[in-house]
C-alpha cells in the first residue's frame, strides 16, 4: 500500500496537467468552450436542485445534480476537444497516421508504407477486418499510389481482404474524423492467429526488401547483362 500511494499521487498531477493542456489547446480553436461547459454544469445542477426542492429532498438531488453536472461537462468537453483536435490536424501531413496510432487494441499500424515525391502517402493497418490502406494527399495522384500498394498486398496475402480509404472531404472519400469509425465498422473476418500470421508475413516481406543487396556505384560502361543467366561449364 505504501508503494502504491506515492505512484497514485504522482499520477494525479500528471493527469490534471494533461487535462489543463487539452483545455488550453481546445480553447485556441473553440473560444466559447469555457462558457459552454459552465452553462451545462449550472443548468444541470440547477434543474436537479429545483426538482429536489419540489419533492422535499434538495440535499440528495443537489448532490446527484452536482455529480451529473460534472459528468455532462466532461462528456461535452471530450467531444469538443476531439473536434478541435481534428480541426487542427485536418490537411496536415501525417494526420491520418496519428489517427491510426490511436485506433485502439487489435490493430497494428505501419505509417508511410508508400510515398511519392509529392509526399502523397499510404499508411497500413492490420486487424480482424483484414488490411486497411489509408491514403492522404492529392486525390488524383494518390489513387495510383493506393492502387499499386493494394495490388502488392493482394499478391503477398491473397487470402486476406484489403480495404482502401482516401482521406478527404470529396465524393468517395472519408473525413479524417470519421476514419476510425469507418475502420471499426468493417466486418471482422480474421481470427487472432490469422492477424498475427498476416503481420508476420508483411513484416518478413518488408525485412526482405530492406535487406536486399543492391550494387554500389554506377554500372561500368559497355557492360551487358547476360541473357538467360549464362551456362554452367
Amino acid at each position: 500500500m505504501a508503494r502504491k500511494e506515492p505512484a497514485a499521487d504522482a499520477a494525479n498531477p500528471g493527469r490534471l496537467k494533461q487535462i489543463a493542456l487539452t483545455y488550453k489547446m481546445t480553447r485556441k480553436v473553440d473560444k466559447k468552450i469555457g462558457l459552454v461547459l459552465a452553462a451545462i454544469g449550472i443548468v444541470t445542477f440547477g434543474v436537479f436542485l429545483a426538482i429536489g426542492f419540489l419533492i422535499g429532498h434538495p440535499i440528495y438531488l443537489g448532490i446527484l445534480g452536482l455529480l451529473l453536472a460534472f459528468l455532462a461537462s466532461a462528456i461535452i468537453f471530450g467531444r469538443r476537444a476531439e473536434r478541435a483536435a481534428f480541426g487542427q490536424m485536418e490537411g496536415q501531413p501525417g494526420a491520418a497516421a496519428a489517427v491510426l496510432d490511436n485506433i485502439g487494441r487489435g490493430w497494428t499500424t505501419t505509417p508511410a508504407v508508400a510515398m511519392n515525391r509529392s509526399q502523397d502517402v499510404v499508411h497500413r493497418a492490420v486487424g480482424k477486418a483484414g488490411i486497411v490502406l489509408v491514403a492522404e494527399g492529392n486525390p488524383n495522384r494518390v489513387k495510383s499510389l493506393l492502387a499499386a500498394e493494394k495490388k502488392k498486398m493482394n499478391r503477398i496475402v491473397v487470402d486476406v481482404p484489403v480495404h482502401d480509404i482516401i482521406v478527404g472531404g470529396g465524393e468517395g472519400q472519408v473525413e479524417l474524423k470519421k476514419v476510425r469509425t469507418t475502420m471499426l465498422k468493417l466486418p471482422r473476418v480474421l481470427t487472432g492467429p490469422q492477424v498475427t500470421a498476416t503481420n508476420d508475413r508483411l513484416r518478413a516481406m518488408g525485412d526482405l526488401m530492406s535487406n536486399m543487396p543492391l550494387p554500389k556505384g554506377p554500372m561500368p560502361k559497355g557492360m551487358k547483362l547476360p541473357k538467360g543467366g549464362g551456362k554452367a561449364r
